[in-house]
């Protein structure tokens, strides 16, 4: 069993090294490639629509458009969190939290709100 495991690390960190650039393989993907969680995405945002569909790197929020404040509970949004210098106005309760359906509006966080 240990020579398999072994046999299986080693022809898989021969195919991570054959590729022309590694990066981007788990990490560092560009958008509109497929993820798992947000930390892969250069973007920071690994983005479905719904729970069964396939999840992919996109950019950040605009100001403006629906967002998710940031979360660690979730690797993935339904709504990116905000592009840097914006903030999230959104609904700030545990359940929205939970279920990851406390969305907002991206907001300038220098400008004053009247």
């Amino acid at each position: 069993m240990e020579k398999v495991l072994v046999l299986l690390l080693v022809a898989l960190a021969a195919v991570v090294y054959a590729a022309p650039d590694p990066r981007g393989l788990i990490i560092n993907l560009e958008d509109g490639e497929i993820c798992l969680n947000s930390a892969q995405c250069k973007s920071s945002c690994c983005q479905h629509d719904t729970i069964l569909g396939i999840s992919r790197c996109t950019f950040k929020a605009p100001e403006n458009s629906e967002c998710s404040p940031k979360s660690i509970l979730h690797g993935v949004y339904y709504k990116c969190p905000c592009e840097r210098g914006l903030t999230c106005e959104s609904d700030k309760s545990i359940l929205g939290s939970i279920t990851n359906t406390n969305y907002g509006i991206c907001l300038d966080a220098g400008r004053s709100r009247e």
